[in-house]
């Protein structure tokens, strides 16, 4: 990728590491910005170098601190924008507030929308998101929104680690995550699914119950979901995995938020290997003996090449 092209890859601080993947992927190295915080708080941002007239991708999951990061976003759409750059595209490898998505009960905010409209009003041309929580969020953007699946990437690590067909069962966390177990267990092949009964008591806490579906006697059982949070539906999905018989159990997600008591709880868990992406950077502190990291990297380079030439992005799912 030549400069010629004028595409520049742009890093926040929220995942820096993962950007310098992606233009490595590139071929190309980051775009030069200042950014930094003034006595009281206020984020400061500074482009190092011209983008009149270019095409410009800025890399900034949204992940805690979450405010921080959306702020720190907003503010380096907006220098972009009077820095005269012809097309913005917000690289959300993961979007905070996502869950926030409905009126599930009164006098309550949909602020995964209210978002969505700050990063359009500040200045973004396009989003490129990967795993949001519900499809649906792209609706709430008023700008296009390509929305890519850490799918193939995950599945394709399973496939590697060669289990049997007849032994390996997708298992659902919980019943909102059965359209990605089948996806899954579509492309990875297996008996069936089997799916935990979960219950949620509150924001923080689940309690699960009973299973659903295909046994677990001595079978190897593949969690998939979307992201892990405080990791109570992970590590439940596999304690009744193995109070059902199966032998062996890995869990795959694609955003490691990890909060709150997440790890303390994946330390307990009858886990083998925990399957994550890079989405998220993992600080020390949350890194765990059997997690497996994979890199996104690849996947959004390629998006952001074909964004860039106004090719098709749906060509990655095939």
């Amino acid at each position: 990728m030549t400069r010629t092209n004028k595409l520049r890859v742009f890093s926040g601080r929220a995942n820096p590491a993962l950007a310098e993947k992606i233009v490595a992927h590139l071929g190309d190295t980051l775009g030069r910005v200042s950014i930094g915080d003034f006595p009281d708080g206020e984020t400061m941002v500074k482009i190092e170098e011209d983008v009149r007239g270019g095409d410009v991708f800025v890399v900034q999951p949204t992940c805690p601190p979450v405010n921080q990061h959306v702020m720190e976003l907003l503010i380096m759409l907006d220098c972009f924008k009077r820095a005269s750059a012809a097309r913005m595209t917000v690289v959300l490898p993961y979007y905070g507030y996502a869950r926030q998505d409905r009126k599930d009960t009164g006098r309550v905010p949909i602020t995964a929308k209210l978002v969505a409209d700050l990063i359009a009003r500040a200045g973004a041309s396009r989003v490129l998101a990967l795993d949001l929580h519900a499809a649906q969020i792209q609706g709430f953007f008023d700008i296009p929104v390509d929305h890519l699946y850490a799918g193939p990437v995950i599945n394709e690590y399973i496939r590697g680690l060669n289990i049997p067909m007849r032994d390996l069962v997708v298992l659902s966390p919980d019943e909102g995550s059965i359209k990605r177990a089948l996806e899954h267990q579509k492309r990875l092949g297996g008996p069936a699914i089997a799916i935990v009964d979960k219950r949620r008591s509150s924001a923080t806490e689940t309690k699960q119950a009973n299973l659903i579906g295909s046994s677990l006697e001595n079978k190897v059982a593949v969690i998939f979901d979307d992201m892990i949070t405080t990791g109570g539906s992970v590590a439940g999905a596999a304690q009744i995995a193995k109070l059902n018989g199966a032998r062996e159990v890995y869990a795959c997600a694609t955003h490691a938020v990890l909060v709150g008591p997440a790890i303390e709880k994946l330390r307990g868990a009858p886990i083998k290997e925990l399957v994550l992406t890079d989405s998220i950077p993992l600080p020390p502190q949350k890194q765990l003996p059997n997690a497996k990291i994979l890199s996104v990297a690849p996947l959004l380079a390629e998006a952001i090449k074909r964004i860039h030439f106004n090719e098709s992005v749906s060509k990655l799912f095939e």
